[in-house]
């Protein structure tokens, strides 16, 4: 193949953006979060990568990233209108372009305190920019701008997996993704495959943790099988 045939090769693959958020790169959500890039890189996917914490994203959507605002700070006015005037701020818009560029989007996180940590939930709040991804010009749900892209939930806990059972202590393991995957993604018009979930890795053995990744693996090369993005 020449070297322009397999450009226009990968160019037409479909592509998958991977949002990382754990401190630590030698924990087992940062080998299971590589372990998907690496299924997916083999299901044909180019993968991107944002490792949050390696980046040192700043999670917080204030008023010192846009223009000076007269009156009050409304945080969604302020993004659209930074849209309009092509102002948004250069990292925010460096990760705007890769999420809509991919075709299936995978967070990748721990669950902390019942939710995403801090600087996921608001890479999602300066990222998920109104008037490029939801508003304006889109609408919400299947109107939203991402519609027709995937998204997926690459989750581990601390919790067993008889914790996150209905009867369980904690209660339906789904109760607790609700808000992310009906809230943040559905909303914004993605179709949100089955999560890929790891419960309890801390407690396992190392053959344990070994079993779990393989186990990952297959479920991620599972969710890109039955559900190939179309090529471009």
């Amino acid at each position: 193949m020449s070297t322009s045939a397999a450009a226009a090769a990968a160019d037409a693959a479909p592509a998958a953006l991977i949002v990382h958020a754990h401190p630590e790169p030698r924990s087992f959500n940062t080998a299971q979060m590589t372990t998907a890039a690496r299924v997916l890189r083999e299901a044909g996917y180019r993968v991107d990568v944002l490792d949050l914490y390696a980046e040192g994203w700043a999670p917080v959507l204030g008023r010192e990233e846009f223009a000076p605002v007269d009156g009050p700070f409304k945080p969604q006015a302020e993004q659209m209108r930074a849209v309009a005037a092509g102002t948004l701020d250069a990292a925010v818009r460096d990760h705007l372009d890769r999420l809509l560029a991919a075709d299936l989007l995978v967070l990748s996180f721990p669950l902390w305190w019942s939710s995403l940590p801090a600087v996921l939930k608001g890479w999602i709040d300066r990222v998920f920019v109104m008037g490029e991804v939801f508003g304006g010009e889109h609408g919400l749900f299947d109107q939203g701008a991402l519609a027709g892209k995937r998204a997926v939930l690459l989750v581990t806990t601390g919790g067993s997996v008889e914790a996150f059972r209905p009867d369980g202590t904690y209660g339906a393991l789904d109760d607790f993704l609700f808000h992310i995957r009906r809230g943040m993604l559905e909303f914004v018009g993605f179709q949100v495959l089955d999560p890929v979930v790891t419960h309890a890795p801390a407690r396992m053995t190392d053959q344990e943790r070994t079993a779990a990744l393989d186990a990952a693996a297959e479920s991620v090369a599972r969710l890109a099988k039955e559900h190939p993005s179309p090529v471009r």
